[in-house]
């Protein structure tokens, strides 16, 4: 066999003088854009339309179970966090059938299809169980298409294209997340404050999802050679995963320990003096810098490499982190919550990157699931060191915390940069 070794602008040369020249990186241009297949931006749409009717809901909701059904805020965070622990379980399972049956379309349409169903429930409901019911069914499908729809993404990018398809899909999706609250502020206010026509206007754009992903995502074909995966969550099939993708996982984990709820960044803009009926705009602006970075952070990935990309996104959690803590005032917190979107734009849709550079073709919706379900039950940890921090220190303790973390999450990337590194090259 041939020696050969790879020069860092991509191309393969070989001892004898020929050259194999892989297809060249990605650049931030029309030319990328059109190169991304029609599937993607199809996906990008779904999650796109999906989060503005949720969004629509969920800006809403808390303010509707208290004021017009009489429910506490002990009620109401009990029905969120059954929710989101729920979508969490669930995803582990429906990535591992997904790679089971070799069906990902099939269970992202059926999550979608779930959601879309619940919306009217909302307008209709007589009641908090009723509503607590709609919530729980919503996140059940939230959890049966997240794993699948990743490694859909997956599966139809080319590889020296994947980490601008995770952006643009990342991108599309956060979109949604700051005009679903935008819709949901304008329709209160030109109905006067009429929640359920609001909730009814919401199920539109749902249902526009389900048919587009029904209509306009294509899977491909299951290739011939990928190995029958046994049943899901199966031990041999975990280990299978690989060394690379574990460590991706683990770092991926401590990360998001220092990444807990946005929550903590409305309670510092109402802390330094933001009027209450204001502080939804904290959420707005973290997503617009967040889609705005999302799909440019992707592409670089494909050019420059996918380690020092997300070294730059720590990097920025670091920094709004001590931001937050330290610097005074409404600009102060403007600019950590900016800071904060630019992290986010640089991480998420990256590190999903990296869990489909990592994990086996046949396994990937497994990966994803795993990778799913242990970042949220970080997520969810963090929030309530944090929220502990902030009643006994206070604000600085709880940013100070995070950017501890954050720079510990910094070694281990440094301590895996090979690994990074070697299979972002093997996927171009």
């Amino acid at each position: 066999m041939r020696d050969r070794f790879i020069d860092w602008r991509g191309s393969v040369t070989f001892n004898r003088g020929q050259t194999d020249t892989v297809k060249p990186a990605p650049r931030l241009d029309a030319a990328t854009l059109r190169a991304i297949p029609p599937g993607i931006w199809a996906l990008g749409f779904v999650s796109m339309l999906m989060d503005i009717s949720s969004e629509m809901i969920h800006a809403l909701l808390p303010i509707y179970l208290v004021t017009v059904l009489g429910a506490s805020a002990t009620t109401v965070g009990a029905i969120e966090g059954i929710a989101e622990a729920t979508a969490s379980v669930t995803k582990v399972f429906s990535g591992a059938i997904s790679d089971w049956i070799g069906k990902r379309k099939l269970l992202a349409v059926l999550g979608y299809g779930l959601a879309a169903i619940t919306k009217p429930v909302f307008p209709l409901a007589p009641t908090v169980g009723w509503l607590f019911a709609g919530r729980f069914i919503d996140r059940i499908g939230k959890g049966i298409r997240g794993a699948p729809r990743d490694a859909l993404v997956a599966d139809i990018a080319p590889g020296h294209l994947r980490g601008a398809s995770f952006g643009l899909r990342q991108s599309l999706d956060t979109v949604g997340a700051f005009i679903g609250p935008l819709f949901a502020i304008a329709l209160m206010w030109l109905t006067a404050n009429h929640f359920k026509t609001v909730f009814w206007i919401a199920v539109v754009p749902a249902f526009l999802s389900l048919a587009l992903i029904v209509f306009s995502v294509h899977e491909p074909e299951r290739a011939p050679m990928l190995r029958k995966v046994k049943f899901p969550l199966h031990r041999d099939e975990l280990i299978r995963l690989g060394r690379s993708y574990w460590l991706v996982v683990a770092v991926a984990t401590v990360f998001t320990l220092a990444r807990f709820s946005e929550a903590f960044l409305l309670l510092r803009a109402n802390q330094v003096g933001l009027p209450v009926m204001l502080v939804p705009a904290v959420l707005v602006v973290m997503n617009v810098v967040y889609s705005l970075a999302a799909y440019p952070a992707g592409v670089l990935a494909d050019d420059d490499g996918r380690y020092r990309v997300l070294v730059v996104g720590v990097g920025f959690l670091v920094l709004a982190d001590l931001v937050l803590a330290f610097a005074p005032g409404l600009g102060g917190v403007a600019v950590g919550v900016a800071l904060w979107g630019l992290h986010m734009g640089f991480t998420q849709g990256l590190l999903a990157t990296l869990v489909a550079d990592t994990s086996p073709p046949e396994l990937r919706g497994t990966a994803f699931g795993m990778f799913n379900v242990l970042t949220g039950g970080a997520l969810l940890a963090a929030s309530v060191v944090a929220g502990i921090l902030w009643d006994t220190i206070g604000a600085h303790g709880t940013f100070l915390s995070g950017a501890a973390l954050a720079t510990v999450a910094l070694l281990g990337l440094f301590a895996i940069r090979r690994r990074i590194r070697d299979a972002s090259r093997l996927n171009r």
